[in-house]
């Protein structure tokens, strides 16, 4: 009758102290979630400095709005697309693929192609 109600104890604490690991880890979680969002985000009121290196009051306001968007379950590109409304595209270091700025992501593609073309046109003339 000892024997098993020192079991019981060993089961008892063994589940508290999963438990609490488990939230440990799951902070942790979050907090590098966060630190990998905010490193992709620009402070406006530094010069371009990301908001995870700012100590900027914005730059606070902002790391607070992830962690608490992270915690009501949203996730990184609905973040995104939240603080692009917001703060408008130059928030993001990465901007977004979209119509607005595809000729930004497709001019070195095609300055590429031009120059090659005129490379290729020249040493054929000769």
């Amino acid at each position: 009758m000892k024997l098993n109600h020192f079991y019981n104890k060993n089961i008892l604490i063994s589940f508290i102290l999963f438990f609490c690991t488990f939230e440990v880890i799951a902070n942790e979680t979050l907090d590098s979630k966060v630190k990998k969002l905010t490193q992709e985000l620009r402070c406006m009121t530094c010069q371009n400095q990301s908001i995870y290196d700012s100590e900027a009051d914005f730059s606070n306001d902002i790391k607070k709005i992830v962690k608490a968007k992270f915690e009501d379950g949203k996730s990184e590109k609905e973040i995104k697309v939240f603080l692009v409304s917001r703060y408008g595209e130059y928030i993001l270091f990465k901007p977004l693929l979209n119509y607005k700025n595809l000729f930004l992501w497709a001019f070195p593609f095609i300055l590429l192609v031009f120059s090659l073309f005129f490379l290729i046109y020249r040493i054929w003339k000769r």
